[in-house]
C-alpha cells in the first residue's frame, strides 16, 4: 500500500473514532438527563406520600380553611397526574401551583397555635420543607443537565451525528411566576 493510502486509512480511523467519541458523549448526556430526572422523581413521590399526613394533621385544627387544604390536595393531584404523564410543562404549572397552596397552608397554620405546636404537624412541615428545598437543588441539576444536552446536539459537528442517530432536545423543568411571587398574607386572614 502507498504512503497515501496509509495517510487516507488513517484519517477514516481518526474520523471514525471523533465519530465514536462523540455519539458516546451525547449518550452520555442523555443519560445524565435521565438520572436526573430520576433524582426529582424520588422526591416528589416522597412528597406525594407525605402531603396527605399534612393535610389530615391540618383538618383537624382548620375547620375553617377547608378550600386551601383542598387546594393543596388538588394541585397535588395535578402533580402526580403530570409526572405519570411526563409531561415537563405541564408539571411546573402543577409544581407552581401545589408549592403556592402549600405557602398558603403553612402561613394560614400560623394563625392556629395548638397546630403549630402539634408534634406531627412540626415534623410535618420540616419533612416538606426539607423535600421541597432537595426539590429546588435537583431541579437545578437537572435543568443543568438538560441545557448542555440541548446545546450540544445543537452544536457543530456534534449535530450531524445528533441527527443521524435521532438524539432529541429535552424541556427544561420551569415553575410558574406564580410560585415566586410572595405570598399575600394579609389575602390569607381576610375572610
Amino acid at each position: 500500500m502507498s504512503v497515501g493510502g496509509f495517510i487516507f486509512w488513517g484519517l477514516v480511523a481518526v474520523l471514525l473514532v471523533y465519530v465514536v467519541l462523540i455519539y458516546n458523549n451525547l449518550v452520555s448526556l442523555k443519560h445524565n438527563v435521565s438520572k436526573a430526572w430520576s433524582n426529582i422523581d424520588v422526591l416528589l413521590k416522597q412528597r406525594h406520600d407525605e402531603l396527605p399526613k399534612l393535610v389530615e394533621t391540618c383538618r383537624q385544627y382548620m375547620k375553617y380553611e377547608q378550600e386551601t387544604l383542598e387546594k393543596v390536595m388538588q394541585a397535588r393531584s395535578s402533580v402526580a397526574s403530570a409526572q405519570q404523564q411526563g409531561d415537563i410543562a405541564q408539571l411546573g404549572q402543577a409544581e407552581g401551583a401545589l408549592r403556592l397552596g402549600l405557602g398558603n397552608l403553612f402561613a394560614l397554620a400560623e394563625a392556629y397555635p395548638e397546630l403549630k405546636a402539634d408534634e406531627t404537624f412540626q415534623h410535618l412541615q420540616a419533612r416538606i420543607t426539607g423535600l421541597e428545598n432537595s426539590i429546588a437543588d435537583r431541579r437545578e441539576f437537572y435543568n443543568e443537565s438538560v441545557n448542555i444536552n440541548n446545546v450540544r446536539i445543537e452544536q457543530f459537528p456534534d449535530v450531524l451525528i445528533a441527527r443521524m442517530f435521532n438524539f432529541t432536545s429535552f424541556t427544561l423543568l420551569e415553575f410558574s411566576a406564580e410560585e415566586t411571587a410572595d405570598v399575600n398574607l394579609r389575602g390569607l386572614f381576610e375572610q
